[in-house]
């Protein structure tokens, strides 16, 4: 670790230096995050008794992804003798410590991968900790390390995305002061129990290509002074916007307001207009997901869509789902995720709810999106779930706008209730003899 034939980066040396469990390490591209955090791991496999997990949330083929980044970063040190290097794993030689790479979900993405037996890794690092969505998860992985008599370390790699996320939850939200960088305020954690490690792609200009610096240097350009370096053109106010949030997140590595390419931007907040009839729409859940509940009240004069977030939560049995929609709907109607008709049945005969099955069918979903994009969203204040999955409910493909099937169970309970009343019905047929 005392290595001298080799320049450590002054931004980077508390990896070497802090005693803490916990560390951050953020910034935007070209940053020389991932660099340098590979780099401590080739030295610290120089100890002996380390056990190193590098983990991304999936990571189907590690010969063929990170390890060749590995592979690099050794030889960049001169030190390619020191290392065996397998399909999974790489082993220090000198000191039998060792470095291996996994996965944290299965290769379909649908289950936790199997992560037996954590006993003798000291440091678990999360690279591209953004893509780790699960705060349980991690908790999980984080309990298993634990070895006595050594450093044990918790090292996330991240390119900060929404404040919703978790690990700003955990370490920004409370915690939090702005670091000035190229004259806009960026956020840096002062959690006390958190070394949080913070760099831009100035950092690393001279490691660079000239290209990429200037394709960087000229959203600089766009976002500070307004117009396009490249073809002269002067920006709109929006697109100026558009680029200083592009250039913080993207390039200085500030946190995002909201995700990019999101299905609904339409909405603002505002209090409920109680003048108005008003309904509910509902999304069904049970372990993975919540149960959704929303008061909704359309003004079709205004183009107003008011709502209001009244449940939003997991594991209730019928009874207990039951009981709470009586305590919120009186008798006012329910409109609910038509997947569930025997459920929908059970609460309409045993709590006496006027509650209906939404109308679904091909289209229906985008169909409800545009009904609900040409209307303005007033959200009442108190709805923290709903302002979350708004400002993380995204397109998977915009231009095909295929929307993304997650964040979204209390939008598609909105949804599910103003299709239901806005939809365009066929006209009835009449038969005559």
């Amino acid at each position: 670790m005392n290595d001298t034939r080799y320049d450590i980066n002054v931004a980077f040396k508390p990896l070497y230096t802090s005693d803490k469990r916990y560390f951050l390490v953020t910034g935007g591209r070209g940053s020389l995050k991932s660099h340098s955090v590979q780099d401590f791991i080739c030295r610290l496999t120089y100890q002996q008794n380390q056990g190193i997990l590098f983990s991304r949330f999936t990571m189907t083929s590690a010969e063929t992804s990170i390890i060749p980044e590995f592979q690099k970063a050794i030889d960049r040190l001169g030190l390619t003798e020191d290392f065996q290097i397998n399909k999974r794993e790489i082993v220090n030689k000198k000191t039998g410590s060792y470095v291996w790479f996994r996965g944290l979900m299965s290769s379909s993405n649908s289950t936790t991968a199997n992560l037996k037996s954590l006993s003798g890794i000291t440091t678990w690092i999360v690279d591209e900790a953004e893509d780790l969505k699960d705060e349980k998860l991690f908790d999980k992985v984080d309990d298993s390390i634990r070895t006595a008599g050594i450093q044990n370390r918790v090292i996330l790699i991240m390119n900060p995305t929404i404040r919703e996320h978790w690990i700003y939850g955990r370490w920004f939200k409370n915690s939090n002061r702005n670091k000035l960088v190229d004259g806009y305020n960026v956020e840096v954690s002062s959690h006390l129990k958190l070394e949080h490690i913070h760099t831009t792609y100035h950092i690393g200009e001279r490691y660079l290509s000239k290209d990429w610096i200037e394709k960087a240097n000229s959203w600089r350009v766009k976002a500070k002074f307004g117009y396009d370096p490249v073809t002269l053109v002067i920006l709109t106010d929006r697109e100026k916007k558009e680029a200083e949030r592009y250039y913080v997140n993207n390039y200085l590595g500030g946190w995002k307001t909201q995700a990019d390419d999101l299905v609904f931007e339409n909405w603002r907040e505002g209090e409920f207009d109680e003048s108005l009839i008003s309904g509910h729409g509902l999304d069904f859940g049970y372990v993975k997901d919540p149960d959704a509940l929303v008061r909704v009240a359309i003004d079709k004069k205004r183009k107003l869509i008011y709502v209001k977030e009244l449940m939003y939560k997991n594991g209730q049995s019928t009874d207990m789902l039951g009981q709470r929609l009586k305590l919120h709907c009186l008798d006012s109607e329910i409109i609910a995720d038509s997947a569930e008709p025997r459920l929908i049945g059970d609460l309409r005969r045993d709590y006496e709810l006027h509650i209906k099955a939404a109308v679904k069918g091909k289209g229906s979903i985008n169909s409800g999106i545009k009904i609900i994009k040409g209307y303005t969203l007033i959200v009442d204040p108190s709805s923290f779930n709903l302002k979350t999955e708004l400002n993380q409910y995204k397109w998977a493909d915009k231009k095909l706008e295929i929307p993304e099937d997650e964040y979204n169970h209390l939008i598609d309970a909105i949804r599910y209730y103003v299709y239901y009343k806005l939809r365009k019905r066929k006209p009835m047929t009449v038969r005559t003899n």
